[in-house]
């Protein structure tokens, strides 16, 4: 059985954290500023956690898609908690625009067409989010 890569991360991009859990900058250049928010403690399902747990859960990620709202200004979020095959309780907050690769598919699906080019670098767009989410969570 492999570990998890969700409870043993490498290279990961984490922007902001606390006791429970943390917000993760996936470096992908067809969707600039996807981010992951991940339990801390390796679940399966929602339901594995408490109510309080549940809800500062949520609101994490609630946070982390109104700040990508704002810096962004995407056309749609997507917002996705699959698990089929990293089995850790993780939310992908995705933001779409109408001329991306799969848009309006889910990115896991075939590419549609060929991405659109953004202005600010995946390492700027890290540092921004990492510094708002740290502003409204900390």
């Amino acid at each position: 059985m492999k570990p998890c890569l969700l409870c043993h991360p490498e290279n990961e991009k984490v922007l902001w954290q606390d006791d429970r859990c943390r917000v993760i900058f996936v470096e992908d250049p067809d969707y600039p500023g996807f981010c992951r928010v991940i339990w801390g403690a390796h679940v399966k399902e929602m339901t594995d956690l408490t109510e309080p747990e549940r809800s500062h859960l949520m609101a994490v990620v609630f946070v982390t898609e109104e700040i990508l709202r704002e810096t962004m200004h995407p056309d749609k979020i997507n917002l996705a908690s699959l698990g089929n095959q990293v089995p850790h309780l993780h939310w992908h907050v995705i933001p779409r625009f109408a001329d991306d690769a799969h848009f309006p598919d889910p990115i896991w699906v075939v590419r549609k067409h060929v991405t659109r080019t953004h202005t600010k670098t995946g390492a700027e767009l890290a540092r921004e989010l990492a510094q708002r989410l740290g502003d409204q969570l900390d």
